[in-house]
């Protein structure tokens, strides 16, 4: 059977699973500021979330990871709901992110995955030889990845509502990267030499890894219950930009092509990061549908109203040659390195990132993720400073408009 006829039963099948009514019995949603954002709707105050905000800059992340290797704690329901919800319980957040790591997905095509100390991810059998590509096959996907759905219940379950689940993948460039380089890298050079050595071949293993990582997009939200999706293609800025449109780009298109057609309502956020040049395509929706991203998230070498000028670009575009009007939101993008810097340096560049994005359509986060070493209390001081700006500039803003007069 080829691919695209599996997927098609698989589109069939999920189909039929989303029609059940069965509700998993979850607790209501209290905060729903983080999907109002989303949809461009009003807010009270900008919601905030941070890229890795369970991890090891938590001293209670620490003592979890004590309890088991990374991949058993990534592998076992109950540790997983322990760490997801540990930055909720010590910080004013609006979202919840799964904790897993992006290379699950490796993992299940038959990669040997570690996570070495002091070194990070490492893949012991990585790419070789191009013709070791011809050997790979997509295995049941969700079934090798159930552990992750049954996380995300268990979670969302001891959430209680408080905010919204987010479940994420790794790109297929970012997820390729690591199965040819085997580990880590600044540069990525072997998997880069490899895309110009060998490109049918590399578009061969982009393929199944996006096979892949569209069943488990698809899985955590019809098995998983997550109320949104984050896409990330952290190593997208090591390519130029014919490269990354070749390799990246039309890969990320069609993931969310793929995901949408079968669950239209779940919001996708994309993270690009270093791809700045790619917003614009980013907006755009995949050839002959109406499917597109409805977050684009932005690293920290980029100027907010210049991202917003772009998107805005395509949205209106847009409407003039269909008549359809949609949103995009637009997440980020504070450098972490700011977080290192006092607490007077944090509010003062909070808000001028907030003067910038706008209080509408935005979602507050980081450029990119936490680091090890970063103070857990200068989080919360970009954390409560978000909101409490935030929610001052609205305020006015609404005083000045209803004490404006009537046209």
């Amino acid at each position: 059977m080829c691919i695209r006829d599996r997927y098609q039963r698989r589109v069939r099948a999920f189909s039929e699973h989303l029609s059940d009514k069965h509700t998993m019995n979850f607790p209501e949603l209290k905060n729903d500021l983080f999907l109002r954002a989303i949809r461009c709707e009003k807010v009270e105050r900008t919601p905030v979330w941070v890229m890795r905000q369970a991890g090891r800059y938590l001293p209670e992340f620490r003592e979890s990871r004590k309890k088991a290797d990374f991949f058993t704690l990534c592998k076992t329901p109950d540790l997983v709901a322990e760490v997801t919800l540990q930055p909720i319980d010590r910080y004013q957040l609006d979202a919840a992110i799964i904790f897993s790591d992006i290379l699950v997905i490796p993992q299940v095509l038959g990669f040997n995955v570690e996570m070495k100390p002091e070194v990070g991810p490492v893949i012991l059998n990585r790419v070789e030889e191009a013709s070791a590509i011809d050997q790979l096959t997509l295995p049941d996907v969700q079934k090798e990845l159930n552990y992750v759905y049954e996380s995300e219940v268990l979670t969302r379950h001891k959430l209680g509502g408080r905010v919204p689940l987010i479940g994420f993948t790794g790109a297929p460039w970012t997820l390729f990267a690591y199965c040819v380089e085997g580990k880590g890298s600044k540069e990525f050079a072997r998997a880069k030499k490899f895309l110009y050595l060998h490109p049918e071949r590399s578009h061969r293993l982009l393929r199944l890894l996006t096979d892949a990582i569209v069943d488990h997009l698809i899985g955590q939200v019809v098995k998983g219950h997550v109320q949104a999706l984050q896409v990330f293609d952290s190593w997208a800025g090591l390519l130029p930009q014919p490269i990354f449109e070749e390799f990246a780009l039309s890969y990320l298109k069609e993931i969310c092509h793929r995901v949408k057609t079968v669950c239209p309502e779940i919001p996708i956020i994309v993270f690009a990061k270093g791809a700045n040049f790619s917003i614009p395509q980013l907006a755009t929706p995949y050839p002959n549908s109406d499917h597109a991203f409805d977050v684009i998230g932005l690293d920290w070498c980029i100027e907010p109203d210049f991202a917003r000028k772009q998107v805005d670009e395509v949205l209106q575009q847009e409407k003039a040659q269909t008549g359809r009007e949609r949103t995009i939101a637009l997440q980020g993008n504070l450098d972490p390195s700011v977080l290192y810097g006092s607490p007077e340096t944090i509010r003062d560049q909070v808000k001028k990132m907030i003067n910038k994005f706008g209080t509408h359509g935005h979602i507050a986060n980081l450029g990119h993720g936490m680091n090890p070493d970063h103070d857990p209390e200068l989080l919360k001081v970009f954390i409560d400073y978000v909101h409490e700006y935030s929610e001052q500039k609205i305020k006015e803003q609404s005083s000045s408009s209803s004490s404006s007069p009537s046209s």
